[in-house]
């Protein structure tokens, strides 16, 4: 059980929503084109990792020429 306890919850939409302040549609949005941090269906729903997350984010171009 204390194993269990050291795992980091899953994110659903709306927290990585939150954590990236864009809407929850853009990241439905973004699933349908393959773009994206990558997530988990658990049943009917989403989930996120947030190491997964955040490794998607670090990898982003900055985009500065």
């Amino acid at each position: 059980m204390d194993e269990i306890q050291l795992i980091a919850p899953l994110w659903t939409v709306q927290d990585v929503a939150e954590y990236l302040r864009v809407p929850v549609q853009t990241l439905y949005s973004w699933r349908q084109t393959g773009y994206g941090p990558p997530c988990r269906r658990v049943g009917k729903h989403l989930r996120y990792r947030p190491t997964d997350v955040a490794k998607w984010l670090d990898a982003l171009d900055d985009g500065v020429a």
